[in-house]
């Protein structure tokens, strides 16, 4: 909201006259309300219509700009036309007052258009940074919930049936499949699709609004009748330090420079100041644009008395040229209102880009996350079932007289795993018991030959108890997969305020091969919740333990924090 009251005072304040009349004070008041979005109407756009031609040479540029934020569809053209070409009819002493009234209605209703729109949509991006984020999870999930059916729902229905008719190798054969697929690693989340909120219309009103200062800089010059040479001089100098202006002003990333900035501003300030020494009279008009390109480029700590020296300067030698107090005094002021119209639009058009920089990366983070907890959830949640049917369709070949049993858990772990698997993509799933996974776990490794030693169930919170359950499922899932044991041991104690799992076992596991993705899932969630996870060599094998916390404050390690002093 400062840069457009700035932005405001520039285009309405007259060195001239500093006290504006009452018509000139109710135009800046209508035009303040206009900034504020929720009070502006066609009643105030009215009321400005009508003082505008009372209301001094910056009024056009207000009421033009009030037309594109007020007027809609086709009608906003044709007024935005017709009040540029009104600011020529009352602008009739020359042909130069006519073009410069027009160029500067036009310039100024795009630039004091260009902050307002680009500031309320900074507010919106802002306000609804979040909403593009919940959208691309939104996807994610409708996507997941796709894939998942068509490729591991269907498999798992498969397998119902196959168990339903005794159909054990091709059981295997599907069950090894889908466990494979759940344990492949997240695909790299897509860009997020971004909304039409984007600031389009950014570049247009900077192009436009340097092509306006352009026309109006070298209409003056031609005006003026300067020496040819001076002519021939000052025009490619208009030219060149327009072109300049605009390369520093287009919008860019947070933090980046336009590319070789030092170097292009060096050579506009040499093109600015040159044409207040030509032998004639000296040409002030456009000192703003690099006063303009200052305050894009540098800090506010450096740019401000940076720019304070430039007009300064350009003051004092215009004095020394013999210029008059009054003429001084216009085109000081004015090179000020360039470079705080400059400053502002570039600004504004920054700010925009940042927000809407920020709310892609915060999509991307979340599209990113979500893909990882399906997947994690994939893992952790099928894993186990699917690596438990191919235990049980392995028994039921080994052992014909018990296949009938087999296959009978077969459809049971199946029919779960449906409905974990319906409910991993909404994130609405039932949480695992401590209990349930224990008995489980137990069947299972029995199953596959190995003798299990479990202590029994202590009470736990409801987070830890599912947390312990998640990880005592996917050490029995590494188990099955990745060791040949004979004996397990599935301890579990709580002492103060801490739980303590220790599974072991005899096989060959985990330990003598890399990290999986199990794991990475599993120190994930311990870590999340303050606890620790670790995999060792033990001399009875292999050993998974976890220290979880269960209340708040507590140090799993049991190692009190040392106080600094």
């Amino acid at each position: 909201m400062t840069v457009i009251l700035v932005v405001l005072a520039g285009v309405m304040f007259d060195p001239l006259a500093p006290l504006p009349g009452v018509p000139a004070a109710a135009m800046l008041a209508l035009q303040i309300v206009h900034s504020l979005r929720r009070l502006r109407g066609p009643w105030t756009l009215a009321a400005q219509a009508l003082l505008f031609p009372w209301a001094g040479p910056g009024a056009p540029g207000l009421l033009a700009a009030s037309v594109l934020l007020i007027a809609r569809g086709p009608l906003r053209r044709v007024l935005f036309c017709a009040v540029v070409a009104v600011a020529g009819l009352l602008n009739t002493a020359d042909a130069y007052a006519c073009v410069n009234a027009m160029v500067n209605a036009l310039t100024q209703g795009l630039v004091v258009f260009g902050v307002t729109r680009l500031n309320e949509l900074r507010i919106e991006l802002h306000a609804a940074r979040h909403e593009l984020a919940e959208a691309s999870v939104a996807e994610e999930r409708e996507r997941a919930s796709r894939d998942l059916e068509s490729v591991l729902g269907s498999s798992l229905s498969a397998v119902i049936a196959l168990a339903a008719q005794g159909r054990t190798g091709e059981i295997l054969t599907l069950a090894r499949r889908a466990a494979a697929r759940a344990r492949q690693a997240p695909p790299a989340p897509a860009q997020p699709s971004f909304d039409d909120l984007t600031p389009r219309l950014a570049l247009p009103i900077l192009v436009t609004a340097h092509l306006g200062f352009l026309i109006v800089s070298a209409v003056f010059l031609w005006r003026a009748a300067p020496p040819p040479a001076v002519l021939a001089v000052g025009l490619p100098t208009v030219v060149a330090v327009t072109v300049l202006q605009l390369h520093h002003s287009l919008p860019r990333p947070p933090g980046v420079r336009p590319r070789h900035a030092g170097w292009t501003l060096a050579l506009q300030s040499v093109l600015v100041l040159a044409p207040l020494f030509f032998p004639d009279r000296p040409y002030p008009q456009l000192i703003g644009f690099t006063a303009g390109s200052i305050l894009i480029l540098w800090t506010r700590r450096a740019a401000f008395p940076a720019v304070g020296a430039v007009l300064l300067a350009t003051a004092a030698t215009m004095a020394l040229r013999g210029t008059s107090p009054a003429e001084n005094l216009y085109w000081t002021f004015n090179a000020l209102a360039i470079a705080v119209m400059f400053h502002g639009l570039a600004r504004h058009t920054d700010m925009v880009t940042e927000v809407r920089q920020a709310r892609l990366a915060l999509a991307g983070i979340a599209l990113a996350g979500e893909r990882r907890r399906i997947s994690r959830d994939i893992h952790d949640l099928l894993g186990y079932s699917l690596s438990a049917i191919v235990v049980k369709g392995e028994l039921a070949a080994r052992v014909p007289e018990r296949a009938a049993e087999q296959l009978a858990d077969i459809a049971r772990i199946a029919e779960r795993a449906l409905a974990d698997l319906a409910a991993i993509p909404r994130d609405s799933g039932h949480p695992l018991s401590l209990g349930t996974e224990l008995a489980s776990a137990r069947e299972v490794l029995s199953a596959a030959g190995a003798t299990v030693h479990a202590d029994p169930v202590v009470e736990l919170p409801g987070e830890v108890d599912a947390l312990l359950a998640t990880v005592l499922r996917e050490a029995v899932t590494n188990v099955l997969r990745h060791s040949r044991a004979r004996h397990c041991r599935i301890e579990l104690t709580r002492q103060n305020a801490t739980a303590r799992l220790r599974i072991t076992n005899d096989g060959v596991g985990e330990a003598t091969a890399q990290p999986g993705q199990g794991l990475t899932n599993l120190a994930q969630r311990v870590t999340a919740l303050g606890g620790v996870l670790r995999t060792s060599r033990v001399p009875e094998g292999y050993e998974l333990l976890v220290l979880q916390p269960t209340g708040l404050g507590r140090d799993p390690d049991g190692v009190k924090t040392v106080a600094r002093v």
